[in-house]
């Protein structure tokens, strides 16, 4: 039986919330509302962390933090730990990536046979946090307002010229992947494009930025929420987010969304140009899709911004399956992108047996097929605005949040989808808090994840500073191309070559 090949679609803070069945209404995304149409959509699935790296490392491996060990923005991710790509390329695909992963350390592939670009953010330790400095902001990196306080229109930018890059490189590959498809002895492909949008700064181009000058959703549903009032995580990531600093006013809320808003709308464009790729070159058809995004962003929520937080906005993600035996529906089970490594490897053929050990999640085709999931969704933070790990189970429609220095925060989801109202403290719901700390406890040493931490942190602020000291060698993946191999050169004959490289094939 021939294998699918299997396009990734990865965007970059994508909130959930946005796509309760695939992209809301209001959105501008034909491409993606097309795609929603032929996909299973997982109305209610989670990131495993709040953050770029903790993130990617985990939907890569389907591994929580505290088995990566990839507790926030600058850690390692070990060569060791199975991915996706390490388990489909033993089963015969090619694996290739083109755009942003964050990995972290000397390893940049992991598992991928090939990397089309490089990536956005580095790859060192320079972005590690510290515990022992409780309520330190680290300027130069740290999150601050100032995408708020700059949302606006811009023709480029830092990351709409990476974006551009990453589409061009994948559509390159989509191509050349084409001329062979044809070719009974070619592998199956598995190519994951990742994108930076709609990540900020909310700065979008104008074709963009004006499709939503009406838009209904540019005031948050939950408006702010002062300091004094906010839940002890919330008022650290206050801190850590500088807002003391900057002067929000409405008007530059409603510029930021409306900024976000207008980049789901570039990033639609780029997965339409992927598919109409697929298309025309007849390989839709045997190729399955998957499109994701690592976490979300609050955008202004009970005056919260970006991530690393386990309320809806952060935490919520879209997910969508379309392809080869795919029947399109929508689960409303709460999953994860704990669940996508399994799945992947369940759609390919993979025995599962030797998948299960390497992963903390399960697959999602017993769920596509309609039958129930008794899981519950697991979550972990231990990053910047953090003093010590921070956990989360879904569990139907409950979401418990724990943290050894906070009181617990329990929600009904289905009850209060905003999350106003924590029932942690009703008497009533005492039984349920019981039995949902029964298993953060049996799940979590919540003592041994804060030292493992903590030493983590510890040892890489010894590291980076003596590796910067001197001559630098930088992690960074660095793209070669063989030029003596691009194009027409001397050693190649030119009417082969311009054969192989067309598709269709001459008549």
């Amino acid at each position: 039986m021939k294998k699918p090949n299997i396009l990734i679609v990865m965007v970059d803070q994508l909130n959930g919330t946005f796509f309760p069945d695939g992209p809301a209404e209001f959105l501008h995304a034909p491409h993606l509302k097309a795609l929603a149409a032929r996909s299973v959509r997982f109305a209610n699935n989670y990131t495993a962390s709040p953050l770029c790296a903790p993130g990617r490392a985990s939907f890569m491996s389907g591994q929580l933090p505290s088995r990566t060990r990839v507790y926030d923005n600058a850690a390692e991710f070990a060569s060791d730990i199975p991915t996706f790509a390490h388990h489909l390329r033993a089963a015969g695909y090619a694996t290739c990536l083109s755009g942003k992963m964050h990995f972290v350390g000397p390893d940049q592939m992991h598992g991928f046979e090939e990397r089309l670009t490089t990536d956005i953010y580095p790859a060192d330790f320079g972005w590690t946090p510290d515990y022992r400095k409780p309520g330190e902001r680290i300027d130069w990196w740290y999150h601050n307002l100032g995408s708020v306080t700059g949302a606006g229109v811009a023709e480029t930018s830092n990351q709409m010229e990476y974006d551009d890059e990453v589409a061009f490189h994948a559509t390159q590959k989509l191509y050349e992947w084409a001329r062979t498809s044809d070719n009974p002895t070619a592998r199956p492909w598995c190519l994951t494009v990742s994108f930076s949008h709609p990540h900020d700064p909310y700065v979008a181009r104008r074709q963009y930025w004006d499709l939503y000058e009406t838009c209904p959703a540019l005031e948050p549903e939950v408006g702010f929420i002062p300091f004094e009032q906010q839940d002890p995580h919330s008022q650290r990531l206050y801190k850590a987010s500088d807002y003391g600093r900057f002067d929000i006013t409405d008007d530059m809320v409603r510029r930021s969304r409306r900024g976000y808003f207008a980049n789901i709308s570039y990033v639609d464009d780029k997965v339409g140009e992927l598919l109409s790729v697929l298309e025309r070159t007849r390989m839709l058809d045997d190729t399955l899709i998957l499109f994701c995004s690592d976490h979300g962003d609050m955008l202004g929520e009970r005056g919260l911004w970006f991530k690393m937080c386990f309320f809806e906005g952060s935490a919520r993600v879209p997910l969508m399956i379309a392809g080869p035996g795919v029947t399109p529906g929508s689960v409303s089970a709460p999953v994860s992108n704990l669940d996508v490594t399994p799945t992947l490897c369940e759609l390919a053929g993979i025995d599962m047996g030797s998948i299960r050990p390497w992963t903390d999640g399960v697959s999602l085709l017993p769920l596509m097929r309609g039958e129930p999931r008794t899981e519950p969704v697991l979550m972990e933070y231990a990053a910047e605005g953090s003093y010590s790990p921070l956990v989360a189970i879904r569990d139907g429609r409950h979401k418990l949040v724990h943290c050894e220095l906070d009181p617990p925060m329990l929600f009904d989801l289905d009850a209060d989808p905003l999350e106003r109202r924590n029932l942690a403290g009703d008497p009533a719901q005492a039984g349920l808090v019981g039995r949902l700390m029964a298993a953060v406890l049996a799940k979590w040493d919540m003592a041994a994840f804060d030292a493992a931490v903590r030493e983590s942190q510890a040892r890489r602020w010894v590291v980076y500073p003596a590796l910067r000291n001197g001559a630098y060698y930088p992690w960074d993946f660095q793209p070669l191309q063989k030029a003596s191999e691009r194009y027409m050169r001397n050693h190649m004959n030119l009417d082969t070559l311009e054969d192989s490289k067309r598709f269709p094939r001459g008549e």
